[in-house]
């Protein structure tokens, strides 16, 4: 099978994009699309000159694994070693997926490719439309941000529940906030609310918070209940994690707030 080397790079650029990207989006990485472009680069520069090398066997193996780690390095931003780990684990399983789906559809297409030392050769690219496919959602997504960025300013009231307390906060939904911790979103509540609730001075859960000055730890509560009013229907939700500011007068709602499933309505 005859290779091109503009189209091996190609294709490896946009496969490992595809994975990477996916890894970050699965881990929630803060990472930015070009450190993962960067390392797509990287990778597929690599994926070329590996082979002029000759390795073969368990040596082609394991310089693919030991690349594929290096590669996770570069593409995401970790501030602990588990975070790594976590984005590691997710790409090589997202690697051995897809590699196993296309091997099996390539058969039953009776789709000409070549296996070997951790890679496969087909005569039809697909990570090339699949990096297409990736960025036409990726522009639909930005699109659609903007939307409900524009039309998220709509106050609704906000009952927060903790304990024996509750508070009735003004609040809104904001496309922009991106904050999670441990994979929960996160949503905002002013000070001088929260310490109707809780005494912040005892928490000691904190989450990092990207703001124009830096980013800086701000303390996390869960709040037993929340109720969303949005004037002809009630949302209650559980289990749901505040960082407490000492600036705004609305608490700030994460945006999947509005797609969790609710424990009850009215």
């Amino acid at each position: 099978m005859e290779v091109y080397v503009e189209y091996a790079l190609a294709e490896n650029f946009c496969m490992d994009f595809c994975l990477l990207y996916a890894a970050k989006a699965a881990t929630k990485n803060r990472a930015s699309v070009w450190r993962v472009s960067l390392a797509s680069a990287v990778g597929a520069c690599f994926a070329v000159i590996i082979p002029l090398f000759g390795l073969v066997g368990w040596a082609a193996i394991a310089v693919k694994v030991i690349s594929g780690g290096a590669l996770c390095l570069l593409a995401g931003k970790f501030p602990h070693i588990k975070g790594y780990l976590k984005f590691a684990a997710v790409f090589a399983a997202l690697t051995f997926a897809l590699g196993g789906a296309l091997i099996a559809l390539f058969s039953l297409a009776n789709v000409n490719y070549l296996t070997g030392g951790g890679v496969i050769l087909s005569s039809v690219p697909v990570g090339i439309p699949l990096f297409c496919a990736l960025c036409l959602a990726l522009v639909i997504k930005k699109l659609a941000a903007k939307f409900v960025h524009a039309n998220s300013k709509i106050a609704v009231t906000c009952r927060i529940y903790a304990g024996q307390s509750c508070v009735k906060v003004p609040a809104f939904f904001d496309s922009g906030n991106k904050v999670y911790r441990r994979g929960s979103p996160v949503s905002v509540l002013p000070q001088n609310f929260a310490k109707k609730l809780i005494d912040a001075q005892g928490i000691k859960t904190f989450v990092s918070v990207h703001t124009v000055a830096g980013d800086k730890k701000l303390p996390v509560f869960t709040a037993d209940k929340i109720e969303i009013d949005y004037g002809q229907k009630v949302i209650s939700l559980r289990g749901v994690l505040f960082c407490i500011t000492d600036a705004g007068s609305r608490a700030v709602l994460h945006p999947d707030l509005a797609e969790t499933d609710p424990c009850s309505t009215s």
